[in-house]
């Protein structure tokens, strides 16, 4: 899943109506708090949660180490009570939002407007394989990612795990586990942002191919309030680029 709206979140919205170079943030990426909004995101799916069978519900909380994500955690896992109430959170490093160097904390318009030649690579290279100087592309979060596979098959078989990550993050898992290519996910980014709080599920289906393999349930699900008015929110995260 994503982490609940960020301050970031509103913060490039602002940026982006005023056609501005910046973003106004006085924070570093990683420290960037999730917005009122994105608590109750975030209590909305814990109490969604919650209301699941107990065999439904997480037994094991992967985390990004950036606050907007450990902070959505920990509201999930308060707000679903019970057993996942004593939940640890486990920081993992690898899954991280993406880098983008030099291009951090601008806009689409500053971007353009301040290194035209990087614009214009990316727009011939493409999302997936472009990687800004000091930044990463598509490819290098894909690799950090399957050592993350190579944990969840070793560390925690048979368990329901639940990662809280990133809008990339997230993408770059359904072109793993769905066994994507290119053209398939960048599609799908397309197609719209990945909501915050939003839930992608899989399961492990026995029947699939020779020795079963996890198949995908439902994607981009967004738990209904808790106290009314709505919840589903889809900016991209700070530092992203345009999509193509």
């Amino acid at each position: 899943m994503r982490h609940g709206q960020s301050a970031g979140n509103v913060a490039r919205d602002a940026a982006e109506s005023a056609r501005a170079t910046w973003i106004d943030l006085t924070t570093r990426d990683v420290d960037t708090a999730l917005s009122a909004l994105g608590e109750r995101q975030s209590r909305a799916l814990g109490g969604w949660f919650g209301a699941l069978p107990e065999n439904g519900r997480p037994t094991v909380v992967l985390s990004s180490p950036y606050l907007r994500s450990m902070r959505s955690a920990k509201l999930i896992i308060e707000s679903a009570g019970g057993g996942a109430a004593q939940l640890a959170i486990l920081a993992d490093e690898r899954l991280r939002e993406k880098e983008f160097g030099i291009l951090d904390r601008m806009t689409t318009f500053g971007i353009k407007q301040t290194y035209p030649s990087l614009s214009e690579q990316r727009q011939h290279v493409g999302k997936f394989y472009f990687r800004p100087p000091g930044g990463e592309s598509w490819c290098d979060v894909i690799l950090r990612l399957r050592s993350v596979l190579d944990t969840l098959t070793r560390e925690y078989p048979r368990q329901s795990v639940l990662i809280v990550a990133h809008q990339v993050i997230v993408n770059c898992f359904r072109y793993l586990f769905e066994r994507m290519t290119e053209a398939e996910v960048l599609a799908i980014d397309r197609e719209g942002d990945v909501p915050n709080c939003g839930v992608t599920l899989y399961e492990f289906d026995p029947t699939q191919g020779t020795k079963g393999k996890l198949a995908l349930r439902f994607a981009n699900f967004v738990a209904p309030p808790l106290d009314g008015g709505t919840l589903v929110t889809s900016a991209p995260d700070v530092p992203a680029a345009p999509k193509p």
